[in-house]
């Protein structure tokens, strides 16, 4: 196996291997994957991002948590129609 150097800004290192690591591997690892995918293609391959929702969505989760926590915050519905006539009002 040949090792490869690669020189980058301590800060940018940085930045990649909390990425990598959320992602589930670490830095030799995704520029493995990369070279592979690259080679397999003869060009830049894809694009890995995480997602990060927006401010829209993170009040949503923390809205659905506080209903988790607390079920009177929400309303529940026995009847389909009654739950569909209050979505579409």
């Amino acid at each position: 196996m040949a090792n490869v150097s690669i020189r980058m800004d301590d800060a940018l290192k940085k930045q990649a291997e909390e990425l990598f690591n959320d992602l589930g591997m670490n830095l030799t690892t995704a520029f493995t994957i990369f070279v592979k995918q690259a080679i397999r293609e003869q060009g830049i391959p894809f694009e890995i991002t995480k997602e990060t929702p927006n401010s829209e969505t993170l009040s949503a989760l923390r809205e659905v948590e506080e209903m988790k926590k607390n079920p009177s915050l929400g309303k529940s519905y026995t009847d389909v129609d009654k739950m569909m006539e209050d979505l579409l009002s």
